[in-house]
């Protein structure tokens, strides 16, 4: 009689920036039995990293988080390991968001209100390769799959429209979080002066010449979630 072998845990790194709802999310996902949250994350600049450490099976990604965000720290994940497997999570239902992640690469996508039941589907559905999206964003695909009347796609910009860099992208949603240029050289290891030179260089890309413009800009494109109280107006 052949011994029968232990069912192996589906590992998942968890990145989601309130303690709460993070705690909330790893219990429903290890009540399944089958699910072992090996890593959490506060931000998304944690989270590339813990995933290029941990490689797990399965990433849950929010999408709103500080420093880098869900879609950016997709982004770098998957450049970094191309097999790697991401789904997001988010309180957004709007099919420009869910358009965005795809493009990069994701698995799935799911509202914050899904089930404890789906969310522990998805990442049974991703790790074995297949997409996932909650039943009303199916919806939502569905019904945005005709372009509007002037061909194009509502919603905010994707993260490369206008050919940022991973860096800049990075230094952008940092500006727009209300960091200096001090601060911002401290948090990605790099110098003031090469702060300096991305922000200009954000400000050519983006035709944008104050820091009160380019944090307007990073909340409409989705870098930064919720506007920030700013010092310069």
């Amino acid at each position: 009689m052949k011994p029968v072998l232990a069912q192996k845990h589906i590992n998942v790194v968890l990145a989601e920036d309130h303690t709460v709802v993070r705690e909330g999310l790893r219990a429903l996902l290890e009540a399944g039995g089958d699910i072992e949250v090996i890593g959490e994350a506060a931000n998304g600049r944690l989270a590339v990293e813990l995933v290029k450490k941990l490689v797990p099976d399965v990433i849950v990604m929010d999408i709103a988080m500080p420093l880098l965000n869900g879609m950016e720290a997709t982004r770098q994940i998957r450049l970094a390991l191309p097999d790697a497997k991401v789904l997001i999570l988010s309180a957004h239902n709007d099919d420009a968001y869910v358009k965005k992640v795809v493009a990069l690469g994701a698995k799935g996508y799911l509202v914050k209100h899904t089930s404890g039941h789906v969310l522990c589907m998805a990442v049974r559905e991703a790790h074995k390769g297949n997409s996932f999206f909650s039943p009303d964003i199916v919806r939502h695909l569905k019904a945005a799959s005709s372009p509007d009347k002037t061909g194009r796609a509502g919603g905010p910009a994707g993260n490369n429209a206008t050919g940022l860099s991973s860096r800049e992208v990075e230094v952008l949603q940092l500006i727009a979080e209300g960091q200096a240029n001090k601060q911002v050289a401290d948090e990605l290891g790099i110098s003031i002066k090469t702060v300096e030179k991305h922000r200009q260089r954000l400000m050519e890309k983006l035709d944008i010449h104050d820091t009160a413009g380019l944090t307007r800009y990073a909340i409409s494109a989705g870098i930064v979630e919720n506007p920030v109280q700013l010092t310069i107006l």
